[in-house]
């Protein structure tokens, strides 16, 4: 599997929240899917901290202006960062979307960040990303280091920034953006922006990305095999019930496979495509039956009776109650077909 990263759950939590045994419980924690984490993920060099994960240095102060800025101020601040060579460098950027959401850890809270991070003056609220949001393009993704959550802010709106540089180690896929916005979300030209679409940073996506086989797509970007019907449940579902339903799944060898999972908040949110919204997959894709909001396997260790939902037409990354029918299932499996 390619460019999905594990999200750190190491343990599972039933649908009240109460803590259990992992085993074949179908949960992010039991099977523990992605690339792991490198033992001493993070190194500490001065100013700055090597992440072994991705390849990507970020400043070890996560507020180094002490102070929140609009977006654009964003990029304003890291240039003069640059100017400054701070930590010995003159390529700092803003992270994209992707990036950004590479630190996040999802068995740990306030700040929702590996246990032994090395990182000082974490912050907990909302970091700009370099992304814009396509579905209201005057606003840009961030995440709420407090819990995790991703989603998108006004531009002329207040958050911090986290300073990146380098271009990782091909773990990380692009977002799919390709374009650049001003804070109006008027399209410009991309040049000197250093905003996602002018970098375009990450693993190049495949084209085309997705193929059709029977009832189900492989998606040659992650090398993950999805359901190409995307309401396998029939209707919004419970979490437990989303779990069920993908055993079920299994039962009935549901495309001839019955090795199918509910995924993870990392898997889920590899399909979106940062260029498009309702649906945020990229344009041509085979899918059917598309719902506004999945269903993962990742409990919200902010609040454990709660678990990581896949918002699809906004491409947001949020939690559901856990006892309450609300969203979808979408199941895969690491089988290529």
């Amino acid at each position: 599997m390619r460019y999905v990263l594990r999200t750190g759950q190491t343990h599972c939590y039933d649908s009240s929240g109460k803590k259990i045994a992992c085993g074949d419980t179908g949960h992010d924690g039991d099977f523990r899917i992605g690339t792991p984490w490198p033992s001493g993920r993070f190194e500490l060099q001065d100013k700055t901290v090597l992440d072994h994960l991705t390849g990507l240095t970020w400043s070890q102060d996560a507020n180094i202006v002490t102070f929140p800025c609009t977006w654009q101020e964003a990029f304003v601040q890291i240039e003069e960062l640059n100017r400054e060579e701070y930590g010995g460098y003159r390529d700092w950027r803003l992270p994209n979307r992707n990036e950004l959401r590479s630190l996040v850890s999802y068995q740990t809270r306030k700040p929702a960040l590996p246990e032994d991070h090395p990182f000082v003056n974490v912050f907990l609220g909302w970091y700009w990303s370099s992304t814009t949001a396509a579905i209201h393009p005057a606003y840009a993704w961030s995440v709420h280091l407090e819990g995790a959550r991703m989603f998108y802010g006004r531009k002329d709106q207040y958050q911090l920034f986290w300073p990146v540089r380098g271009t990782g180690n091909s773990i990380l896929a692009a977002t799919g953006q390709t374009q650049c916005f001003d804070t109006q979300g008027q399209p410009i030209d991309c040049s000197a922006t250093k905003q996602d679409g002018a970098l375009q940073m990450g693993g190049e996506w495949p084209d085309p990305r997705f193929s059709l086989q029977s009832d189900v797509i492989h998606d040659h970007l992650t090398g993950l095999t999805w359901a190409r019907h995307c309401d396998v449940s029939r209707g919004p579902v419970n979490w437990q019930q989303a779990l069920d339903v993908v055993q079920e799944a299994n039962k009935e060898s549901l495309g001839t496979i019955n090795h199918w999972r509910l995924p993870n908040i990392n898997e889920l949110a590899s399909l979106v495509d940062c260029s498009a919204h309702s649906p945020a997959l990229s344009q041509g894709h085979p899918f059917t039956g598309l719902q506004d909001g999945y269903w993962s396997s990742t409990t919200s260790f902010f609040e454990t009776d709660w678990a990581w939902v896949l918002y699809l037409d906004k491409g947001a990354c949020g939690v559901g109650y856990k006892p309450g029918k609300t969203f979808y299932v979408w199941p895969v499996t690491n089988l290529k077909i």
